[in-house]
């Protein structure tokens, strides 16, 4: 479904993405893991059309989508979450949803004067599929709550909700993990897991909690200083001697890696 192709990306002199490749199978939860600084989070930037590469290409599906926009990348099924969740905070988790499917009738103040039974009937419709998606992540309890007053573990699954109100093709996850505690973190990974076997859907993520990305992700790729050091299962990645090099004084070493 994705292929990045030599992808440089440079602020100055600092390589943050120093000539990486790697391909992202159509069906498939691809990991990628690395130490801090690693480039990791740069890759699925430039991937997602936030920043634009030094040089190289990505491709989704065979078209090329290199430096194309997050609105355009949205419209193709490409989303991206981040570690910190972007919510409106004093909108209801409900309203949240519905605002995410774009070209909604009511955008425009002509429909609003002429078109409000179209407005009517696509809201609720709209309605009745954040509803749908909120029952599926376990936590439609909280449609009515402002998105503000969740916890951190709830945001996260607000957001991977967002991505299913435009039945996203392929979500890149950066650290939908980081401070979540271990009940939600567990309800995060069964939603993942559901809407990939399920729906279909394609996932990448970044995360550090080696038991949650193992349970989760097969194949994993390793990043280090800006390159792609290794791909493979979970076990070969635990054995590889230039996985535990990269990693030592990062904690890897700690979490069962010798």
């Amino acid at each position: 479904m994705i292929t990045v192709e030599n992808l440089h990306r440079h602020f100055g002199g600092f390589r943050a993405v120093d000539g990486s490749s790697i391909e992202i199978e159509e069906g498939s939860i691809t990991g990628l893991i690395g130490p801090n600084g690693a480039g990791k989070t740069t890759l699925f930037n430039v991937i997602a059309g936030v920043l634009s590469p030094t040089s190289g290409t990505v491709t989704m599906g065979g078209e090329d989508i290199t430096g194309m926009p997050p609105h355009e990348l949205f419209h193709k099924g490409l989303l991206r979450t981040f570690q910190i969740a972007h919510e409106f905070s004093s909108m209801s988790v409900l309203e949240n949803l519905m605002m995410v499917p774009g070209g909604q009738t009511g955008e425009t103040l002509w429909n609003t004067w002429f078109g409000r039974k179209r407005i009517a009937d696509e809201e609720r419709a709209l309605t009745a599929k954040a509803c749908e998606v909120l029952e599926f992540l376990t936590i439609d309890h909280l449609k009515d709550e402002k998105a503000g007053h969740l916890s951190g573990g709830q945001k996260k699954l607000l957001e991977l909700g967002r991505t299913m109100m435009v039945d996203a093709k392929i979500v890149f996850l950066d650290e939908v993990g980081a401070g979540v505690n271990r009940t939600l973190l567990n309800t995060i990974g069964d939603a993942i897991l559901r809407l990939n076997k399920e729906r279909g859907y394609t996932f990448c993520m970044i995360e550090h909690d080696m038991e949650f990305i193992g349970k989760l992700c097969n194949p994993i790729i390793v990043m280090a200083e800006g390159k792609v050091l290794t791909k493979g299962t979970i076990d070969e990645i635990k054995a590889n001697e230039q996985v535990i090099e990269a990693y030592l004084g990062t904690g890897l070493k700690n979490k069962g890696v010798s």
